[in-house]
């Protein structure tokens, strides 16, 4: 895959868009997959994804056994995926908490300075998009095509190299 940056950008852009992504990480315990939403707070200048987890959610062991994940992100009203894989750190960062800590994290925790939070950071390596016009025009389009037998074309489709490890 080569980097294209107009597909780069826009991946990057929907993952901020959209920003609560399905992590998916090896469960140590034969391989078996896990996946749980998170919101994802994106850096894409530092080519990472970033969560505020805690310790006691065991995704610390799992990074650690296999540092291996996916994160997956969907719009289904508008239509727009992204699925990146890339490997994934945990760390006891407590300046970098404080600086992403949103509100909303206090729904989980009592503020940026619980002892219980911890930064897991994904640096993605691949990329892949799907981009649609929305699900209304896609419907029509499926439709038209559906009848007419003409190749539906309802939006965008892009691999992405991301350059992680």
């Amino acid at each position: 895959m080569q980097r294209v940056d107009g597909q780069h950008d826009h991946l990057w852009r929907l993952i901020e868009d959209i920003s609560i992504g399905m992590l998916v990480t090896h469960d140590g315990e034969g391989d078996h997959l896990r996946a749980r939403p998170m919101g994802a707070r994106c850096k894409a200048d530092e080519n990472a994804i970033y969560f505020l987890t805690s310790v006691e959610s065991g995704k610390d062991e799992e990074v650690e056994s296999n540092h291996n994940v996916c994160v997956a992100f969907a719009d289904s009203k508008g239509q727009k995926y992204v699925s990146v894989t890339g490997s994934a750190s945990v760390s006891n960062d407590r300046a970098r908490i404080r600086e992403l800590w949103t509100t909303l994290d206090g729904a989980w925790f009592k503020n940026a300075d619980d002892p219980a939070i911890r930064l897991l950071r994904v640096e993605p390596s691949h990329g892949e998009y799907w981009d649609s016009p929305g699900s209304i025009v896609s419907f029509v389009k499926m439709s038209f095509a559906a009848v007419t037998g003409a190749k539906v074309h309802t939006g965008e489709n892009k691999k992405v190299d991301l350059g992680g490890r």
